[in-house]
Order: C-alpha cells, then structure tokens, then sequence
C-alpha cells in the first residue's frame, strides 16, 4: 500500500484536495425525512453516538439521509428498488441444488426468512477458530465444506444475489457487530486504518466520511461512510456493489494500491466500519447514487 510521507508529496496532496474541494457546498442530511419500506417497515437512520467508537460524531446517521428525494423513494418501494432483482436471484440460489453432496442451502439451513434472520446485523463476525469472517466467508465455506460446491467469486453476480437474500432476512434490525473478545483486535487493526492516510492525496476513511461529512464533492454527496445498507445497488454501477468492492473503490480514489477483497485488511476494516453503525438498522439491500 503506498503511504507517502515527503514533504513534496504532502504539498502535491493539498493541492489535490485543494482542486478537489474548490467550489464545494454543504449538502446535510435529510433529518426530517423517515425511511418506511412499503408504507410499513420503518429503518432507523438515526442512531446516537458514543464516545468510544464515534467520539467525533455528534449523531450517527444513515446514508440514505444524505441521498436524493428521488434516489430515497426508489429505497422506500420494493417495486422500484432495482436491488430486488438481485434479491429475487439469490433466492432461487437458496434452493438450487449444487456441489458433489447434492444439497442446496435450504437443506442444512431451512427456511431463511427464520434461521438466517439477524445474520446480517452481526456481520463480520468471528468465527468458532478465532478467525473474522465476512458474510462471503460463510457462505463459501458452506458452499466448499458442505455442499463440495465451488467457491463463488466475492463480488461476483452468484455472491451478491445471495449476499442481498441473506442481508434483506435482517432488514430492520439493528446492526449490532461484536467488537470485544476475541473480535477486539480485529477491531483495533479497522480501527487504525480508518484513521491512516494513504495513497498519493494522503487521505483517511475519516478525512472525508467524519472531517468533511455533508459537503459535496463533484457531483456525489459525502455521508458518514456507513454500511448498514450493503449490499447496496449503485446506480453508477447499474448493478449491486459489495463493501469490500467499495472500499477497493474509495483506497482506488486516493491513488494508492488497493487490498484485495476478502483480505484480512478489509475484513477488520468492515468491521470497525460496521461498528460505527451501531444502531442503525440493516437497511437489507439500499440504493446509492
């Protein structure tokens, strides 16, 4: 990972940044707006702060908050969420039969809508050996160890159709990571990296998603870089985007070399991520600009 540190390279940073911010605007959040799934099912956006994980957050809020009139109604309705199609794929993926064992995941885990509600909210979570696993984790390893299935690529199209059926079981559900224990040094390593600069502009997860929250950026809005709604569908993208892949786009962004996703960087960066969003509920399959 490149992380620049001469003097020359700072002052080539600021300039940057200085180019990047010119003619910035302030575009704060929404406080007034609800998020309600199809007239019934209400999100909370808003959750409050603390001082050990987010002592520089007056509140914690949701991306959505930040997001368009037009962009918030596409959430609200399950009939014009474009991330539904994804979920719908994921579905049938769960009863697909696949592997030299001849079983699908309803076999070992029944109905999804009961043994895998509150999975999502506790994500990345870990594991009985010690280790941190994301979602994808879990699920491969059912798909290698159980089902002598192949691995699914960790943003590929199978993966985040199951991702996004496996996320929509939590929706509403508060995020509630663990991030003591034995997930308390991952959560260190998360936390470190959020606050490292890195890259050729020399910039943080927190310079722009907890320093420079509610301004605007070219075109694009800078929320607190929550998660709570991952998977999430990017109409930039046209398609679903994991948080592994977001986070390879945001280090991409600062012009420094990029952790694959899956690695053991970006599994204890989601969870310190995460754990930001303690209390805000799992928004199951969100939109985003």
């Amino acid at each position: 990972m490149q992380h620049l540190k001469p003097a020359r390279s700072l002052a080539l940073a600021s300039a940057c940044v200085a180019a990047l911010w010119s003619g910035a605007a302030l575009a704060d959040p929404d406080l007034t707006a609800d998020l309600v799934i199809d007239g019934e099912l209400h999100i909370v956006t808003r959750a409050p702060s603390d001082d050990i994980i987010t002592p520089n957050l007056p509140e914690r809020y949701s991306g959505w908050l930040f997001r368009s009139e037009d962009t918030r109604a596409m959430e609200m309705d399950d009939f014009e969420n474009p991330a539904m199609i994804a979920v719908e794929a994921g579905a049938d993926l769960w009863t697909t039969v696949d592997g030299a064992a001849g079983q699908s995941c309803q076999d070992c885990h029944g109905d999804a809508e009961e043994s895998m509600r509150g999975v999502r909210a506790m994500m990345p979570h870990v594991n009985d050996d010690g280790v941190l696993w994301s979602m994808e984790n879990y699920v491969n390893n059912c798909r290698t160890e159980r089902m002598g299935a192949e691995a699914w690529r960790w943003s590929g199209d199978e993966m985040t159709s199951m991702t996004s059926f496996l996320s929509l079981q939590s929706r509403g559900m508060p995020v509630a990571v663990q991030i003591d224990g034995p997930a308390a040094p991952y959560w260190e390593q998360g936390r470190e990296m959020y606050y490292t600069r890195y890259g050729q502009l020399e910039l943080s997860c927190a310079n722009c998603h907890e320093d420079s929250t509610g301004q605007m950026i070219r075109a694009d809005h800078l929320s607190q870089g929550q998660i709570s709604g991952f998977p999430t569908y990017r109409l930039k993208n046209a398609g679903i985007v994991s948080v592994h892949n977001r986070f390879r786009g945001c280090i991409r962004d600062t012009r420094a070399e990029t952790f694959a996703e899956g690695s053991d960087e970006f599994r204890a960066l989601e969870l310190y991520v995460a754990s930001r969003g303690i209390g805000l509920g799992v928004e199951g399959v969100s939109v985003r600009p």
